[in-house]
């Protein structure tokens, strides 16, 4: 009877490189990217004491893949051990979602999501794989399949004091000649040595001289760099500033300024103080200005929250918010292993959100007061946009949800 996932099933649904945690006895310190226990807990005398030891060797970024058996499977694994159809060891514990989550609480763990997978366990030809694939992650289903899959971070490591971060604030600006001068009066001061990255693309307004004006009369807290950006959309732009970006932690700006940017401080302390590591805006909290969306676009952008919510095992309540923010390193490992969804987002969104669910990362969202464009007109095509969403959507369910 087969029920333990493939080696490369668990890979996929990270990046780098693990470490089983039958090696944590012979290792001082764990600096892999992600600890894999695959079934341990089953067979532990002291689990808390497991996790306790673990905690105490891990690095900050490592992440800690739980994979544990449903206790909904025991009468029938135990049937099976009783026909003498499957040779494994029997277990001794059978734990729940709950107990995981108790354990992870008591030695500072904090659990990132679940994911659940095989349904039918025993090989039929064609069947399996479908039925495991594509059946088991959905709704409803997931809840009676054999594996469970926790992905958990360490938190409350002390690691050596660093002094305050700053900020690497990158905009694309495509026709927003007349927000360009707003741009940098109106971002708060955060860190000591912040940046505002201007990157310009294919516009047909006076954008990029207004941007060479602005950096040759600014006066303010910011140093700015401009660029104009060497391929089309705002995914090919922003993956340009942050290339050039000096600063710790990495942010999108719109350059419609729909988004305020005095929010920005919001982002900067959420990352700055641990408790997200990737940190995306939402703008479906708070009331919104009367023109701010319409009504097709915020039909849509609920159907992708709930959708990527899915797909990705963290919840998202609005996915197509610009401002998105991210630490430096984190990025450099993001980009590193970007190979897996390729670079055909155009929007550099999906991109960053595809590549932190990934890793592990803790997302976060933060609410804010979405208003209206008060200069030019929008760069972004609902319908024909819409599809080129909807494929990546995909794309992203075949690549993370259903393997």
């Amino acid at each position: 009877m087969e029920y333990a996932p493939k080696n490369d099933s668990i890979e996929s649904l990270f990046k780098g490189k693990y470490r089983k945690v039958s090696d944590i006895k012979e290792i001082e310190r764990i600096d892999s990217d992600f600890i894999l226990i695959n079934g341990n807990l089953h067979y532990e005398g002291d689990i808390q004491n497991l996790f306790h030891t673990i905690h105490s060797k891990l690095s900050d970024h490592t992440r800690v893949a739980i994979v544990y058996y449903s206790s909904l499977w025991w009468p029938i694994f135990k049937l099976a051990d009783i026909l003498g159809v499957r040779s494994t060891t029997p277990e001794q514990n059978w734990i729940s979602h709950e107990d995981i989550a108790n354990f992870l609480i008591l030695e500072d763990f904090e659990l990132i999501r679940v994911e659940q997978r095989i349904l039918l366990p025993l090989y039929i030809p064609l069947v399996s794989n479908f039925v495991n694939r594509y059946l088991a992650p959905l709704p409803i289903i997931r809840n009676f399949t054999v594996l469970n899959i926790a992905i958990a971070r360490p938190i409350g490591i002390k690691e050596k004091k660093q002094k305050q971060p700053s900020v690497s604030i990158v905009v694309a600006a495509r026709n927003e000649e007349g927000n360009i001068f707003d741009i940098p009066r109106r971002i708060p001061k955060m860190g000591p040595n912040d940046e505002l990255i201007l990157v310009e693309g294919n516009s047909t307004d006076n954008t990029w001289a207004t941007i060479l004006e602005l950096k040759k009369v600014y006066k303010g807290h910011l140093k700015i760099q401009t660029a104009q950006q060497d391929g089309k959309g705002k995914g090919d732009a922003v993956r340009k500033g942050f290339a050039m970006a000096k600063n710790e932690i990495l942010m999108i700006l719109d350059a419609d300024l729909t988004v305020p940017p005095e929010d920005l401080p919001k982002f900067y302390t959420s990352i700055a103080s641990g408790k997200g590591e990737f940190i995306n805006g939402s703008r479906l909290v708070y009331p919104m200005e009367k023109k701010a969306m319409r009504f097709f676009n915020r039909v849509g952008n609920k159907f992708f929250a709930v959708s990527f919510s899915f797909v990705l095992g963290q919840r998202f309540k609005d996915t197509l918010c610009g401002t998105k923010v991210i630490s430096k390193s984190n990025y450099a490992m993001l980009a590193k292993n970007r190979g897996y969804f390729g670079e055909f987002d155009p929007f550099g969104d999906f991109d960053l959100i595809f590549g932190a669910s990934r890793m592990g990362l803790k997302i976060i969202e933060v609410p804010i007061s979405y208003k209206e464009r008060t200069y030019g007109e929008t760069n972004i095509s609902r319908w024909k946009h819409g599809v080129i969403l909807l494929t990546m959507l995909l794309f992203a369910a075949r690549k993370t949800k259903f393997i």
